[in-house]
């Protein structure tokens, strides 16, 4: 079999040619099919879509059971000690708050005909064309519903057709992105999220009221500070008296007038009434009828005696 005299190989037929890189065709064959396959399976368990179908910041599509397995799997981890990370979803996906359940238009006839549910057709609402790799979709956070790019960008408004909810141009996320420039778009946002404290689904982050709530007093002292460097120097303010407490407190201007003036009104009753002499110590003394109180004995003093009386 060889090299026994009946045939001599060549150099051509022993060293193998190098690779060639491959061309753009082969680029593209090679690219579609892995669109299919992640537009018909799960980019974390690998098995077959099936709803509820929920997406994360990048665009790919899960299983809502898969993720929520697997973030048990994480959480169980983190108790034990093993801290990871999530490496299985690039660690977009910390909490159900990361995912956006997506809301595809299924085809009404197929849907009633007699096909697989692996053949389900997904279609654009608008278009009627069927999504996939051929189609590039997207889907509005934070509804979820999923039309084709086209029909997306010749909307009237920023409003969703299928359940009238606002969006914002920068919410429209390109479902298994492939140009690098809608990656860099779909990074810079959620950076700009988690700055904010929000996440993918436009939720408030875990722990973002925490943290707001602890940086609360530290505003309120520096405050109180400049408050108190205000008031510093060689002369205090007045205090405030009730009446002005009373007044500020009310924010009708006319109804705080009317109130200011009838305490002004009371606390001068009050002043004339402390100074006004008291009636009932007034009758224990009577200067009017000192002399005849002297001219009388102590056996008389205290009984009135009759004018025409003789003594």
């Amino acid at each position: 079999m060889g090299n026994d005299g009946g045939s001599i190989p060549t150099r051509r037929e022993l060293v193998k040619e190098a690779a060639k890189d491959p061309n753009n065709t082969q680029v593209k064959e090679t690219q579609t099919e892995k669109l299919q396959y992640y537009w018909s399976h799960c980019s974390l368990s690998q098995t077959a879509l099936t709803p509820p179908i929920v997406s994360d910041s990048t665009g790919n599509l899960y299983n809502k059971d898969a993720v929520l397995e697997d973030l048990l799997n994480t959480s169980k981890d983190t108790q034990d000690g093993n801290v990871a990370g999530n490496d299985r979803t690039s660690g977009t996906i910390k909490s159900l708050r990361d995912v956006v359940e997506v809301r595809f238009s299924i085809d009404k006839e197929e849907e009633d005909g007699n096909t697989k549910s692996s053949e389900v057709r997904m279609i654009c609402p608008v278009t009627g064309k069927r999504l996939g790799p051929g189609v590039k979709a997207v889907y509005l956070v934070p509804c979820g519903h999923v039309f084709a790019e086209t029909a997306v960008r010749e909307m009237p408004g920023e409003q969703c057709l299928e359940c009238n909810e606002h969006y914002s141009s920068n919410n429209i996320i390109p479902i298994l992105p492939v140009s690098s420039t809608d990656k860099d778009r779909l990074r810079d946002r959620l950076s700009k999220l988690q700055s904010e404290g929000l996440t993918h689904s436009l939720k408030k982050a875990p722990g973002s009221s925490k943290k707001r709530k602890q940086a609360r007093p530290n505003k309120k002292a520096e405050a109180d500070a400049d408050k108190i460097d205000e008031t510093a120097g060689p002369s205090l303010p007045p205090k405030k008296t009730g009446i002005e407490t009373s007044s500020d407190a009310i924010k009708n201007e006319e109804t705080a007038a009317l109130t200011a003036r009838v305490l002004v009104e009371q606390a001068d009753r009050n002043k004339r009434r402390k100074m006004a002499p008291n009636e009932n110590l007034k009758g224990l003394f009577s200067s009017s009828n000192g002399m005849a109180a002297k001219q009388s004995d102590f056996m008389t003093r205290g009984f009135s005696i009759p004018s025409g009386a003789k003594r």
